[in-house]
C-alpha cells in the first residue's frame, strides 16, 4: 500500500454520515492498512441520486476442469441433427468419436438472460444476467463456489487458468463478492507452483508473509465498526461483502501456510516450454491441457477453469494451414468461403486437443476407475453463434465424472433450457447438497450418474 494515499476521514467522527468520503479512504490499526471498497458514501449526493462425502480428507475425490471458447463453434459443424443415443456425429463429434460412450452433447441450452454477445465470457460459469449493462455485478463462479467447499482439502483449493486473456478484464473465476481472479498464463509457472519446491529459507520467507498478513481485520476491528454504524443499508451490505472476502482470504492463507512446509508432488515430465507468441495459441492450450491432468493426477486441485481468450487472439498458426486473419475476424466471417474454411480448420484443433485431453485422462487410472471417470470435464463457449454474437443454444459437451453418456441431449433452441441445471447436477455429483445455482431450476433433465 503506497503510505502517500492518507484518509481524509476519522472512522470515530459523527461526522461520517453527512460527509463525502475520499476514494482512497483506508482503516488503519497495528501497522496494518486496509483500504475500503468503493461504497456509496465516497460519490456526490448527486450523483449517489442519479446512479458419503467426498468432501472429507481421504474421501477418493471428484473433480471439475470447466473450459470456455469465447468465440464459440462453427454451428453447423457442431450440433448432430438427431437426439438421443443413436445421433449421428457431426463433423467436429467425429473427431471425438473414439470418446463417444465417455461424453454428452447438448443443443438448446443457454444462460437465461446472459447476453450482450462478448461481455457474456464472464459468465460462463457464473450465469450473472446482462453482464453488459451499466452496474453489471457479477456473481460466485462454479469453480470458486467448489473451491469454498472442498478447496481446504488440496495444496491448491482451485487453479484458473488461460490462454492469450486480456489480464484484469476476462476471467472464469469470480470470488463470492464479485471479484475477478486473474488467470495464469504461462504454463511454466502453473508447473513450478504444482512441482517445484523451494528451499528451506525461501519456505520459511513465504510462511512468514502467510503470518504477517492475517488478521488483517482483527488489526482495524473498532475503526471498521464505527464506520459501519455511520453508513447507510446499501454500504453496509457492500462492507461486509468485503470484509467477508477478507476473512475468507485470510482462511485461504492459513491453509496455504499448512501446505507450504508439506512436500510437493514429484513428476517426471520436464518444465515446460512456454510458446513466445500469441500466434501459437493451440500448443498454449495444449499445455494447459496438460498442466490441468497433472495437477489432477497429483491432487494437487480439484477445481480447474481454463479461458481461452479467442478473441484476443491474433492469426494464429495451425499446423498444415495458411490462417490470415485474426480470430476475431474469422469469427465474423459473413458466410465467406474462404473465412469459414479457416474457421473450420481452427475448429478442427480444438476438438483434436480435446480428444487427446480425453485420452490422456483415460489413460490414468484410480483404482478401478479412470481418471476421466472421476472428473467432469466441461467445454463450451458463451456464444451460440459468434458471427451473429448470439449468446443462445450454446454449443456444450460434457464428459466424464461418472455420468451416464453416449447421447445428444436436445432441447429447444428457441426456448432454451437453462444451462446453470447442468452446474447443479455437477455440484450433486461432488458430493455437495444444493438444489440451485444462480438461474437454475433444477438438475438437468435426461443426465443420469452412471
Amino acid at each position: 500500500m503506497n503510505e502517500r494515499h492518507t484518509s481524509n476521514f476519522s472512522p470515530r467522527s459523527s461526522t461520517v454520515s453527512r460527509r463525502t468520503l475520499s476514494r482512497r479512504s483506508l482503516l488503519r490499526g497495528a501497522g496494518i492498512v486496509l483500504a475500503l471498497p468503493f461504497l456509496d458514501a465516497m460519490m456526490p449526493s448527486l450523483a449517489r441520486a442519479a446512479s458419503s462425502s467426498p468432501t472429507s480428507p481421504g474421501a477418493k475425490p471428484r473433480r471439475m476442469l470447466a473450459i470456455c471458447n469465447n468465440l464459440g463453434l462453427v454451428p453447423d459443424q457442431f450440433f448432430p441433427e438427431k437426439a438421443g443415443r443413436n445421433y449421428v456425429p457431426s463433423p467436429y463429434l467425429k473427431m471425438l468419436q473414439e470418446h463417444r460412450n465417455d461424453f454428452t452433447v447438448f443443443s438448446g441450452v443457454s444462460h437465461p438472460d446472459v447476453d450482450g454477445g462478448h461481455p457474456a465470457d464472464i459468465c460462463f460459469l457464473t450465469a450473472a444476467p446482462h453482464p453488459g449493462r451499466g452496474g453489471f455485478r457479477n456473481t460466485i463462479s462454479l469453480d470458486q463456489y467448489f473451491a469454498e467447499r472442498i478447496g481446504h482439502l488440496t495444496r491448491f483449493p482451485s487453479l484458473n487458468l488461460g490462454v492469450n486473456v486480456i489480464q484484469g478484464a476476462h476471467s472464469l473465476s469470480w470470488t463470492g463478492s464479485g471479484v475477478l481472479i486473474p488467470s495464469e498464463e504461462k504454463a511454466s509457472d502453473v508447473f513450478r507452483r504444482l512441482f517445484m519446491q523451494g528451499s528451506h529459507d525461501e519456505v520459511e520467507k513465504q510462511v512468514r508473509r502467510m503470518e504477517l498478513g492475517q488478521s488483517v481485520l482483527d488489526a482495524v476491528a473498532d475503526q471498521a465498526k464505527d464506520l459501519q454504524g455511520h453508513l447507510g443499508a446499501r454500504d453496509r451490505d457492500r462492507l461486509d461483502q468485503y470484509f467477508t472476502s477478507v476473512r475468507e482470504l485470510e482462511k485461504r492463507m492459513a491453509m496455504s501456510k499448512e501446505w507450504e512446509r508439506k512436500p510437493k508432488p514429484k513428476v517426471k515430465a520436464p518444465m515446460p516450454l512456454d510458446p513466445a507468441s500469441p500466434r501459437e495459441y493451440m500448443e498454449k492450450a495444449r499445455l494447459m491441457y496438460d498442466m490441468a491432468r497433472m495437477a489432477f493426477e497429483t491432487d494437487s486441485t480439484r477445481c480447474i477453469s481454463i479461458m481461452l481468450d479467442s478473441v484476443n487472439s491474433p492469426a494464429i498458426d495451425i499446423e498444415g494451414v495458411q490462417i490470415t486473419d485474426g480470430y476475431h475476424n474469422l469469427s465474423h466471417h459473413g458466410k465467406s468461403d474462404a473465412k469459414l474454411s479457416q474457421l473450420k480448420a481452427i475448429d478442427g484443433w480444438h476438438m483434436k486437443l480435446l480428444n487427446n485431453l480425453f485420452t490422456e485422462l483415460k489413460q490414468v487410472h484410480e483404482g478401478c476407475e479412470t481418471l476421466l471417470d472421476r472428473t467432469m470435464v466441461l467445454y463450451g463457449t458463451n456464444l451460440g453463434n459468434a458471427n451473429t454474437h448470439l449468446t443462445t443454444n450454446l454449443p456444450i459437451i460434457f464428459a466424464g465424472g461418472g455420468f451416464r453418456h453416449g447421447q445428444h441431449l436436445a432441447f429447444d433452441q428457441l426456448h432454451n433450457y437453462p444451462l446453470p441445471n447442468l452446474f447443479v447436477s455437477m455440484i450433486q455429483r461432488m458430493g455437495l447438497e444444493t438444489d440451485k445455482f444462480a438461474s437454475s431450476t433444477g438438475t438437468m433433465r435426461g443426465l443420469e450418474f452412471a
